[in-house]
């Protein structure tokens, strides 16, 4: 399901790459989803992309926390689900992943409805919803970042990503959706505990016995 969604995300990001007005039409604009119904756009702002480095970085972390292969064998969250929730986990996983940017939508669809001008797209919403799955569920993996050359352990990045997508949020100086990060990120640690209560449990206990 991973390999499905990067194809169909590749796929149409390449085609707004090449067509300007492809792009305006399914970004998600507040403002036209208000006043001109076209909730459709809360939906296909997340299979397009602003430009390749930003396609490249989004389905990059999907890849690795979503469904990578080693040794011939499937893991991330992906495999995860199917192995917590059984036969419901793809259907699950699906719902992570669509839930993520449509939970991350809402900040934007309520505070720049009345603002022509606000636009957004790229699936980080959902892309910070398997992230935090993952952290939830393998709380001890070690996480690389670009330039560094140390493994962070999943619980300290994920910590260090929330109080960062909350400042710059709050700050608003650049033209990253840093709060569609940030509650893609709450969904995606929710989610599966909601599911499954006993994840809560495993990540706590997790962190009682965390030592550097």
């Amino acid at each position: 399901m991973t390999f499905l969604i990067i194809g169909i995300t590749v796929l149409f990001s390449y085609l707004a790459f090449n067509n300007p007005g492809l792009k305006d039409q399914y970004m998600l604009n507040p403002y036209l989803v208000n006043s001109k119904k076209q909730y459709y756009r809360i939906f296909s702002h997340a299979f397009i992309h602003a430009d390749w480095s930003h396609l490249i970085f989004n389905m990059f972390t999907l890849y690795f926390f979503g469904s990578s292969m080693f040794e011939g064998e499937l893991y991330g969250v992906e495999a995860d689900f199917k192995i917590i929730y059984g036969k419901t986990g793809m259907l699950f996983y699906v719902l992570l992943y669509v839930g993520g940017f449509l939970f991350a939508s809402l900040p934007a669809l309520v505070k720049h409805k009345n603002n022509p001008g606000y636009n957004s797209l790229g699936a980080s919403g959902a892309v910070s919803a398997v992230l935090f799955a993952s952290i939830l569920i393998n709380p001890y993996n070690g996480i690389y970042i670009f330039l560094l050359p140390v493994e962070i352990p999943a619980i300290i990045f994920g910590a260090g990503y929330l109080l960062y997508s909350a400042y710059m949020a709050k700050r608003n100086t650049d033209n990253i959706a840093h709060d569609a990060h940030f509650w893609g990120a709450i969904f995606g640690f929710v989610f599966p505990a909601a599911l499954e209560p006993r994840l809560i449990e495993h990540f706590f206990d997790a962190l009682k016995h965390y030592s550097i």
